[in-house]
């Protein structure tokens, strides 16, 4: 017993020093952790976590919905679609298949301006692995990779409007040249998928694909794409019983056709060598969407300044920052040395002059175009009834004609009122200045000279009768290839010899239609989106290295219903291309039998009144009337199936307006 208590009390001490000792050990090691306790309590939360955890946040959401997104069944994103804005109208395609339409008459699709891909054939060692990879569309992989390498092989040579030594670009190939312009952004490949559903496929429809960056007779010159369309449509009649095509260009590509048909018509070498009777034989209608006929006030202010709308904006909200060195580009510089190479643009330069656009004080449009009004979603077909009426009485006339003004005041004033420096020709006349400037990237505005710059701006305003002299002073190189493949006047007689030449033949005030009076032309188009027409302008001294022209964004009309927004004038159009410009040819100038169309075409003018998507669910819209989202317009998609499954213009209900069109086209002198 006396062992086991002295093993139990030997225990009972051991357990009392081991309880001592753990205690011990407990509050040293607070004494160590409680000032790290407080340290890690103390730590505020700075501005980078915060940033850190919202971007974590952000993308964390984005791959979550993204996920669902693909994995959910298609069902779903219907069924919420629906329980929205109620059951979906059928496609186009299912409708019209519904009513028995079937293949008919082959199509050809002729993309614009930037829509067509571009891919890569031979380049300099920075753009070593991208053979054949595409340099414009697709990803724009590149363009992030290696922007400044991207730049240079998107460049033609300034001298000759070709390929610079060592590099070859060349258009990409079959239907999906142009069917999305990048990923899950459409060009033409609702218009297809529609088709398809009538039964058509790759042999009856083609993708007449150029390189837009070319002057129209070049791409014949280099890559002989007009013979390629000459002997595709040839092949695509002969193999369909000799039914003929249904032509149908988009944006700058109604130039391009309209450049066509003159060529194959026009005998070797210059022309196709087809003959007059070419077009009768094969073509049973071009139906032009969102013509640029008579060029826009847009692609004046792109080679003047590189600027639209939408940048002028972008440079208010960062001002500057398009213009620096920001990671080793200086974007605007890179952007107008590398555009002012591409021919194609001077195409749509405004033509007819102040004819056609207005003077210093009249403009066809007046004040027909309430700016500030709401688009009601009222696009089906034939449904003119639903235009919203628009008081004019409380409408201020624009001076549209002054395409661009230095200053409000300039552009506003009467003309007699506005006191002109006319500096401009004698400062034209005068030796260019070498360059003295040390930038890094060299434009032609560094070698004009600050008392040039001056004389431009001293000018005070331009109308597309004197625009042109005013590009030939920001940019002679450019205006000197485009003088030799286009033309911007009206003809006075159009069986003088001179206008056998090429550079008339995309211009429809220098020109004839074809002598194919079975042949239709359509016009059709967007309306009721403010579209840009005018500019007003100021001279900037940033930085010595900087473009000195912009459009000067503070400008403001002082009313919600003004046309003038942030310096620009806008007018009634589709967002790119003024109804005046889109439908003129057709309301007038090729109306009936004229000296433009002796053959007597018939013409149509439908127009599609703009209605935006009525939520994101819906997308890009089915009723939008802007410049390319329209080839997703299911009335404009319906005509254009109709046509090529036989129907005629009168078929379809003749015109369909909702322009002022025919009122603007009885203002303009234009002899016919």
């Amino acid at each position: 017993m006396s062992f086991l208590r002295r093993r139990k009390g030997t225990d009972s001490s051991k357990s009392q020093n081991l309880r001592c000792n753990i205690v011990k050990e407990d509050e040293k090691n607070n004494l160590y952790e409680s000032p790290r306790k407080e340290s890690y309590n103390s730590k505020k939360w700075s501005c980078w976590d915060s940033c850190c955890w919202f971007i974590g946040f952000v993308c964390s959401v984005w791959w979550f919905l993204l996920l669902l997104y693909n994995t959910m069944p298609a069902s779903i994103p219907q069924y919420v679609t629906e329980a929205i804005t109620g059951p979906l109208t059928d496609p186009p395609g299912v409708k019209l298949r519904k009513e028995g339409l079937t293949v008919n008459h082959p199509v050809v699709f002729v993309p614009g301006i930037v829509t067509g891909g571009l891919e890569l054939w031979e380049g300099h060692q920075c753009a070593e692995g991208l053979f054949r990879k595409r340099l414009w569309g697709g990803s724009f992989g590149e363009l992030y990779k290696r922007p400044l390498c991207w730049a240079q092989h998107m460049s033609l040579d300034n001298e000759t409007g070709l390929d610079p030594p060592g590099i070859r670009v060349r258009p990409v190939s079959g239907l999906v040249a142009a069917d999305y312009f990048a990923a899950g952004y459409f060009v033409w490949a609702v218009l297809i998928a529609n088709l398809a559903q009538i039964g058509y496929e790759e042999k009856t429809m083609y993708m007449a694909a150029y390189d837009w960056r070319l002057s129209f007779q070049n791409t014949e010159v280099r890559d002989q794409t007009l013979s390629r369309i000459k002997s595709n449509i040839e092949l695509m009649v002969a193999t369909n019983g000799g039914k003929k095509v249904v032509v149908i260009p988009h944006s700058m590509g109604v130039l391009y056709f309209l450049h066509f048909m003159k060529w194959v018509e026009a005998p070797p070498p210059m022309g196709g060598g087809g003959g007059s009777e070419w077009c009768a034989k094969h073509i049973k209608a071009v139906m032009n969407i969102g013509g640029p006929f008579l060029g826009v006030p847009k692609s004046v202010s792109g080679l003047f300044s590189v600027e639209a709308r939408d940048i002028a904006i972008a440079r208010t909200f960062a001002p500057g920052f398009l213009d620096k060195d920001v990671f080793g580009l200086q974007t605007f510089q890179h952007l107008m040395r590398m555009t002012r190479t591409w021919d194609s643009t001077v195409s749509m330069i405004p033509k007819g002059g102040e004819t056609i656009w207005g003077g210093l004080d009249w403009s066809p449009e007046g004040s027909s175009f309430n700016c500030g009004a709401k688009t009601l979603r009222n696009n089906s077909i034939n449904n003119t009834d639903q235009i919203p009426n628009i008081n004019l009485a409380n409408m201020k006339n624009v001076n549209y004609g002054r395409i661009i003004s230095f200053g409000k005041d300039v552009a506003e004033a009467h003309s007699s009122k506005i006191e002109r420096v006319d500096l401009l020709q004698d400062s034209m006349k005068a030796d260019m200045l070498t360059n003295l400037t040390n930038c890094d990237i060299w434009i032609e505005y560094h070698d004009i000279g600050d008392h040039r710059i001056k004389a431009a701006a001293d000018y005070k305003v331009y109308t597309a009768g004197s625009i042109l002299d005013l590009l030939h002073f920001v940019s002679p190189k450019l205006m000197a290839r485009g003088g030799a493949h286009f033309s911007y006047g009206i003809a006075d007689n159009l069986d003088d010899p001179k206008y056998q030449h090429y550079k008339y033949w995309s211009n429809p005030l220098e020109t004839k239609l074809p002598d194919a009076p079975d042949m239709e032309i359509y016009s059709m188009y967007g309306v009721g989106i403010p579209t840009e027409r005018a500019y007003v302008y100021k001279v900037t001294t940033a930085t010595d290295c900087s473009i000195p022209f912009q459009i000067d964004t503070s400008v403001e009309g002082g009313s919600e219903d003004s046309c003038l927004k942030g310096g620009v004038f806008s007018a009634d159009g589709d967002e790119t291309v003024p109804v005046l410009s889109a439908g003129l040819m057709a309301a007038k100038g090729w109306r009936g039998k004229t000296r433009f169309n002796p053959s007597g075409i018939p013409t149509y003018i439908r127009e599609y009144s703009h209605a935006p998507p009525a939520n994101l669910l819906e997308g890009r819209g089915t009723q939008s009337g802007a410049h390319v989202d329209i080839m997703g317009n299911f009335a404009l998609i319906e005509d254009i199936i109709r046509v090529a499954a036989g129907a005629t213009g009168k078929e379809l209900g003749g015109d369909h307006v909702y322009s002022d069109i025919f009122k603007w086209a009885e203002r303009i002198n234009l002899q016919l």
